[in-house]
């Protein structure tokens, strides 16, 4: 297996009010900065639950990686005659829309495909994810009561911020305090926080993603 960066997986982490009204009890006029994801995703019970999952679900990711790269190969040669017929001097409108269409619907089904090979693992990490996401608020409320922090933001809000400022590690070390282990078999009938997939996305995962396999098929149209 080699491509575990890409999937990004929606699970619940902690909105950006919730951040800083944790911190507000603190009392204080200091403000730091807190990466949820990069909080979770240096937590130990993630590295090792991740290890976990690429092992147990070996098979499928493999698959998985195996079947990406033999639809690439499939998709390139329709996706270099659809940019050649592109290119040409008087290109035929209605020929380039059925090759694009083609692209597209082969595109989709591969993705589909990939998600089915991908769903047992992508449903661990969820698994995963939430239990450690369950301990980000207490473990921010700990560090920031213990820093008197006033105030939580997070990354993308800051124009600038002095190293010192962020304390991301501090909230990962407080979550390796009060998660140090998380299980990896999910229960049958748990289902995800859907609640809290609308508000942020979880660190990169074990599974290969189910992606546009082919290389910008039809942008240029």
């Amino acid at each position: 297996m080699t491509n575990f960066k890409t999937l990004l997986l929606a699970a619940a982490l902690v909105a950006p009010a919730t951040l800083a009204a944790t911190a507000a009890d603190a009392q204080s006029t200091s403000v730091a900065v807190v990466d949820p994801q990069g909080a979770i995703a240096g937590s130990k019970a993630w590295g090792t639950a991740r290890t976990q999952i690429e092992a147990t679900y070996k098979t499928q990711l493999d698959q998985a990686d195996a079947r990406r790269r033999a639809i690439a190969a499939e998709l390139q040669p329709l996706v270099t005659a659809f940019q050649t017929a592109q290119r040409a001097p008087n290109p035929n409108t209605a020929s380039l829309q059925s090759q694009a269409q083609a692209i597209q619907a082969r595109e989709t089904a591969a993705n589909q495909e990939l998600a089915r090979l991908t769903q047992p693992a992508q449903r661990a990490q969820q698994y995963v994810i939430e239990q450690i996401q369950s301990k980000l608020g207490d473990a921010v409320t700990n560090v920031t009561r213990t820093k008197n922090i006033g105030m939580v933001v997070r990354p993308d809000a800051v124009l600038f911020a002095q190293p010192v400022a962020d304390i991301t590690p501090a909230i990962t070390t407080e979550l390796d305090r009060l998660v140090p282990t998380v299980t990896t078999t999910v229960p049958a009938n748990w289902q995800p926080n859907q609640q809290g997939q609308a508000q942020g996305a979880a660190p990169a995962a074990a599974a290969p993603a189910a992606t546009r396999p082919a290389t910008k098929a039809t942008q240029g149209r």
